[in-house]
């Protein structure tokens, strides 16, 4: 019996639920971070004072930017399940493991290319 080459069109569509309700929260997320940093904007202050809420700010701002890359790797993720290549490691060809979209459902690379790539 030959190996599965790719993923059948019901498995991506419980991939493409798995990625919608990420996309849902992480835009939520997303969302309340730019409120968050609205409101410190919109707040006067000595710099030079208050470095806590500048502090705050910094890292208000890198979780906005995280939340961002996450929603555009989550619907890249969604164009592979368009295109019927959802789950095929970029670096073997090989289908990356059911368990492991299902934790990671943007991965493009299968544990075993991952190691690699850290054992380089």
């Amino acid at each position: 019996m030959s190996e599965k080459t790719r993923y059948s069109d019901s498995e991506l569509e419980e991939f493409r639920a798995v990625i919608l309700k990420k996309i849902a929260i992480a835009e939520e997320e997303f969302a309340e971070n730019q409120e968050q940093l609205q409101g410190k904007d919109s707040v006067k202050f000595n710099y030079l004072e208050d470095s806590a809420l500048m502090a705050e700010r910094e890292y208000l701002n890198t979780q906005a930017n995280r939340q961002e890359k996450f929603i555009s790797h989550l619907k890249n993720a969604l164009r592979r399940i368009e295109n019927k290549t959802y789950g095929i490691c970029r670096e073997t060809g090989k289908l990356i493991g059911k368990e492991r979209l299902m934790a990671v459902p943007h991965a493009t690379l299968s544990i075993e290319a991952k190691n690699a790539q850290r054992n380089d």
